[in-house]
């Protein structure tokens, strides 16, 4: 099997999280001269966005980074049109089964790489031809799933031969030798990424996750089945009391209308949408995107030797 950093011609096995309305060209060029892949999130943006956005990326770093769809945006046919023209070189994909667009995308020399909830569709998208798989576990920020980073990781890797990557609390080399250790190729981090200087969120919103603790996030959204992770405010109270007496999805809908933007762009912390996973209480300074690579990775390696010769020691 392919390490991961094979598959994305890379330095490290790690990729950028895609985060709607934040990952833009600026923090994937980033990550990616840092040794990572960045990843453009076109969740709510229009294709010409998206190839402005390319091509600013391009001119920022001559390494590959790729382009993120999430699968229920009204425009997805346009958006995969732009990835193909431009001859992006990875997708990954959220919100859905990309097998619709698997052929249109591979005959363009695209990697797919779906995020997957659970073992069933991580199974089908292997058969359906993907290059790899994202197991996100529900700790992560953002649209999750209900099944743990530690309970779903090693199921995936166990039902399928592509390379499984793991996502939802990493955020350090702790995260990073626990992933592979429950058999994942790689890490994919969002939330550590928060903080990097190249991140172009409000300041506040990157405050507010460097201030965070381990109790500081929760899910609003389980009453419609689409549960979303973020850290706690009025907002969230506000959602989460609707939901208590029963609120509908238009009601819900109604209220978090414009709550990432104004969190993101304008840095209203207790009235927007502060996506944040549930290591943000790991999360403790700004620093450079390839900064958090290299420390998250230097890590790594440190802890793996560590244990090594501790089991050696007791053999």
């Amino acid at each position: 099997m392919l390490n991961v950093s094979e598959v994305l011609g890379t330095e490290y096995p790690i990729i950028q999280g895609a985060m709607a309305r934040i990952a833009d060209a600026e923090l994937a060029a980033a990550v990616s001269s840092g040794g990572g892949l960045g990843i453009i999130a076109s969740g709510g943006e229009t294709a010409d966005w998206l190839r402005t956005q390319i091509d600013k990326a391009r001119e920022l770093t001559d390494k590959p980074f790729g382009v993120n769809l999430m699968l229920l945006a009204p425009n997805i046919s346009e958006l995969v049109d732009v990835i193909c023209e431009k001859k992006v070189k990875v997708v990954t994909t959220g919100a859905g089964n990309p097998g619709k667009y698997m052929a249109r995308l591979k005959g363009a020399g695209v990697k797919v790489i779906p995020v997957v909830a659970s073992v069933a569709l991580a199974v089908r998208m292997e058969r359906e031809g993907a290059d790899a798989v994202v197991a996100e576990g529900t700790e992560a920020g953002g649209h999750i799933g209900e099944i743990t980073t530690m309970a779903l990781t090693p199921q995936v890797a166990d039902a399928v031969s592509i390379p499984v990557i793991c996502a939802g609390g990493v955020a350090d080399g702790r995260g990073a030798a626990a992933a592979f250790m429950l058999g994942a190729k790689g890490v994919q981090v969002a939330t550590r990424f928060l903080s990097a200087k190249e991140c172009n969120i409000a300041q506040a919103y990157k405050d507010a996750i460097i201030k965070a603790k381990d109790t500081s996030t929760t899910a609003t959204g389980r009453s419609t089945g689409h549960p979303v992770r973020c850290l706690k405010n009025k907002l969230t109270r506000k959602v989460l009391k609707l939901e208590a007496t029963g609120g509908t999805s238009e009601e819900l809908d109604a209220i978090c209308a414009g709550s990432l933007a104004a969190a993101v762009r304008d840095g209203d912390v207790d009235n927007g949408s502060v996506m944040s996973g549930q290591v943000a209480g790991l999360v403790k300074k700004e620093q450079p995107a390839a900064e958090i690579i290299r420390d998250l990775f230097t890590d790594a390696e440190r802890i793996y030797n560590d244990r090594r010769a501790i089991c050696t020691e007791t053999i």
